[in-house]
């Protein structure tokens, strides 16, 4: 009977938990399979609950940002419809928020893969050749020593891209000074500006999704999910990324990856 009642439980669990209940746990009691059963459930069910949360947060987001740039998309066809003789002020800034849109999306897909993603392949990725190459594309170089990693090449490049990115729109236009160092058993990425710097209260806060520094929202550009994917892809490679002040003024931003 008391084996009867457990089954019957953990089956009222699991349908209550179809039915869109998604803070529905079972009862996880004795050393049988039925306990092993019914443990596996509830961290499959915490699981899938923190996956619908952050997505239903990305979504809301992304929607409230998606926001900014039809208004001024709207704002800029109508001005263009009144004023035919501005059509090249007009057309700049409707390419500048459609580029803004383009990047958002992108941003919000792979901000959905990497939540979803259980696992990806890893491959030897050669550091100090990657950040060459991403910091030539903004008049940067980087000084450092030949480091090897174990990742995923195409987002280990997109976070080193969004780094420097940050550091061009907080920091013009003076390139960013780049250092791949070893540390230890981990690879040590230093990007630092000489921007007006993060202050101490927002240095954690700076990589949440959409945040961004009180003043920077519009005339920085991005879309606030940057920082956010840095450190997504650092930890899903056992890494790690933070944001610290600079000597003589400016932000320096740490990713640290740990060697093969």
């Amino acid at each position: 009977r008391s084996l009867t009642r457990r089954l019957e439980r953990l089956r009222a669990g699991v349908q209550a938990f179809g039915q869109g209940d998604l803070r529905q746990r079972v009862d996880v009691s004795g050393r049988d399979e039925v306990a092993a059963l019914a443990a596996s459930f509830n961290a499959a069910a915490a699981r899938i609950e923190t996956l619908v949360q952050a997505h239903r947060s990305l979504l809301a987001n992304a929607s409230h940002e998606l926001r900014s740039p039809l208004a001024r998309l709207r704002l800029a066809l109508s001005l263009l419809r009144q004023d035919p003789a501005a059509a090249d002020a007009r057309w700049r800034e409707i390419e500048r928020n459609l580029a803004e849109l383009d990047a958002l999306v992108e941003e919000v897909l792979l901000a959905s893969r990497l939540q979803a993603m259980p696992a990806f392949e890893r491959a030897p990725v050669e550091l100090l050749g990657l950040a060459a190459e991403e910091a030539a594309a903004i008049g940067a170089e980087v000084e450092g020593v030949v480091l090897t990693v174990l990742g995923d090449e195409r987002l280990l490049r997109r976070a080193v891209r969004n780094l420097l990115d940050n550091a061009r729109r907080h920091a013009p236009p003076q390139p960013p000074d780049v250092q791949l160092r070893r540390v230890g058993d981990a690879a040590e990425l230093r990007v630092c500006d000489r921007g007006p710097g993060v202050p101490e209260a927002e240095r954690e806060r700076i990589f949440e999704p959409f945040y961004r520094l009180r003043g920077h929202g519009e005339t920085a550009g991005g879309v606030g999910l940057g920082l956010s994917l840095v450190r997504q892809i650092a930890e899903r490679h056992g890494g790690s990324v933070h944001c610290e002040p600079r000597p003589g003024g400016g932000s320096c931003f740490v990713l640290r990856l740990p060697l093969r």
